[in-house]
């Protein structure tokens, strides 16, 4: 018998390594995820999926799109979608990513079961 997934995530990573190790941990942990692997093609998955996205997680430098207009275009449409930043690269753009409104940053590299609970957390203040 399958369960129902937890939740839809949308993956936007530009890092290969980075995108495969988040979607293989959410999958096994029975999460419905989609991804991207740059801001572009993750802009155009968000624009164009008809079900909508639970959650997002965003790198916040990647090139064509940055993570931070990411955030700030899926906050204008939907507000209410959390957004997670993740980043490597200290804290200015932690800052960009706040005043991109996202819901919440972490620092790379990522500790996958802390990020798990953060996701867990944010959907249901949903």
């Amino acid at each position: 018998m399958t369960t129902s997934p937890l939740a839809r995530l949308l993956i936007i990573e530009d890092n290969e390594e980075v995108l495969r190790s988040l979607k293989k941990y959410f999958t096994k942990k029975n999460y419905d995820v989609v991804t991207a692997s740059n801001g572009l093609d993750g802009l155009k998955v968000y624009e164009n999926d008809q079900d909508g996205f639970d959650l997002i997680i965003t790198d916040l430098v990647m090139p064509n799109i940055s993570g931070v207009a990411i955030i700030s275009l899926v906050k204008k449409k939907s507000p209410q979608t959390p957004v997670i930043a993740i980043t490597g690269w200290g804290e200015h753009p932690e800052a960009l990513a706040t005043e991109a409104q996202a819901d919440l940053v972490l620092e790379k590299p990522i500790e996958l079961d802390r990020m798990d609970r953060f996701i867990s957390d944010l959907l249901k203040k949903k």
